[in-house]
């Protein structure tokens, strides 16, 4: 089958993409949302074009493993060209949207436009620091793999510079972590961090065996994990407390300068390290209607997830907000219901070119868990609710089959393994330094 018959690019401006007999859907975003739904319009009767301005899809749920060395980082990521190689009507352009123009059905990009007769925008999410300037320059979220490697670089800089001192204070400092946020992030990176300080920093800093690296879990409200039930918060709390993480719960911070973490109560904490896992906002871009961005920057869908106001363009994942009776803020900000939601319109995407009926979308609860270091995790699916090695396991096997590529899948469990039965990480190597005031 011949999707391109010719490559017209007459308008400077304009991306150079070959024509085609099909329908165009633009998809900007190659996140959980945007993958998803490329996968199912492979060889389709349509040309798509995915936007992105990484060449790679990157699995967000073991970010925390890349930011503390249990795993390199591309192990977790997978370059579009290679997944979309044998399917001919689907091409890559590695650029960043910037705005939209409705009327001409144009996307601006950072390399031009694009004509569009569909547009999907699934550009998931993005940290929300609530325009606090000491958590943001001094700070670093946790949403991509760039900042978990300069999660890594910024932690194993400053147990070197730990070492150099000889003022017990300023290695106390140097050494500790502030993580803010007791969600899954939050939680596990806390629990990784916590085995970190357990088996690698007597290795490989010896000169710190004085020194207690400090751990603080800093959790707003009345407990960690709100989203499971209260025995599995609970049990992930003492796994917790069990690894010596200081876990604080109804302390919000106040602010941040670099080496001191002051809570709204007035309490300081000291620490070099400071990482934001308390909140995300949608990645939105210019051109849309006034009234259709709602609350935390996304954008408000209808049931077949298009945008109001807009003709045949959508939003999918983190960005979209469907307000429903069972979820009246809109649906989790989670995986799957990026997953589900880029399934959905797929299908939905050939029903209109097929002049059927629309099926509004239908999210289905596949349960949530979190890992609390080496053999211990909390889950709930469905209807059951466990924690501990069986959680674990659970965990491990449903992360390792959603990684994609066999070669990724391979190197993470091999690491999993030599991890679990060496008590030992990944090479921990500094190859960057964080920019600006992260260095």
């Amino acid at each position: 089958m011949e999707y391109f018959e010719n490559i017209n690019c007459v308008d400077m401006g304009r991306i150079c993409i070959p024509d085609s007999d099909y329908p165009r859907v633009v998809v900007v975003g190659g996140g959980f949302a945007g993958l998803n739904l490329v996968k199912r319009l492979k060889n389709m009767p349509v040309q798509v074009v995915l936007i992105d301005k990484n060449n790679f899809h990157q699995f967000l749920p073991l970010l925390y493993q890349v930011a503390t060395s249990g795993i390199e980082p591309d192990n977790i990521v997978f370059p579009f060209r290679k997944l979309f190689n044998q399917n001919p009507n689907v091409l890559y352009r590695m650029a960043e949207a910037t705005g939209i123009d409705a009327e001409n059905k144009r996307l601006n990009s950072t390399i031009g436009y694009i004509k569009y007769d569909y547009l999907v925008l699934a550009g998931g999410s993005a940290v929300n620091f609530f325009g606090n300037s000491g958590f943001e320059n001094f700070g670093q979220g946790l949403k991509t793999i760039t900042d978990a490697l300069d999660i890594r670089s910024k932690l194993l800089q400053n147990l070197e510079k730990a070492t150099i001192t000889c003022i017990k204070e300023e290695k106390q400092t140097l050494s500790s972590v502030a993580i803010v946020g007791g969600g899954p992030a939050g939680v596990e990176l806390a629990g990784a961090f916590a085995e970190f300080k357990k088996y690698i920093l007597p290795k490989d800093y010896p000169e710190l065996k004085n020194v207690e690296m400090k751990i603080y879990l800093l959790e707003a409200s009345d407990r960690i994990l709100q989203w499971m039930p209260g025995k599995l918060s609970e049990k992930a709390l003492k796994y917790l407390t069990a690894q010596k993480v200081d876990v604080m719960l109804n302390a919000p911070v106040k602010s941040f300068n670099g080496s001191t973490v002051t809570l709204q109560s007035g309490k300081n904490l000291n620490a070099a390290a400071f990482i934001w896992t308390a909140g995300v906002k949608g990645s939105s871009i210019e051109g849309l209607p006034s009234g259709v961005k709602t609350r935390q920057n996304r954008l408000a869908v209808d049931e077949f997830n298009r945008i109001q106001s807009l003709d045949k363009v959508f939003a999918i994942g983190d960005i979209a907000q469907m307000k429903t009776e069972n979820y009246p803020s809109g649906h989790p900000m989670v995986a799957q219901t990026a997953i589900q939601q880029g399934k959905a319109l797929a299908a939905n995407l050939m029903k209109i070119l097929n002049k059927e009926p629309l099926i509004p979308f239908e999210y289905h609860d596949k349960g949530s868990m979190a890992t609390i270091g080496k053999k211990r995790a909390v889950a709930k699916i469905k209807n059951l609710e466990t924690g501990g090695f069986n959680a674990w396991l659970i965990w491990s096997f449903i992360h390792l089959m959603s990684i994609l590529g066999i070669r990724n899948k391979i190197l993470v469990a091999i690491n999993w393994l030599w991890s679990y039965f060496t008590y030992d990480k990944g090479d921990r190597v500094i190859i960057r330094r964080a920019p600006g005031g992260k260095g």
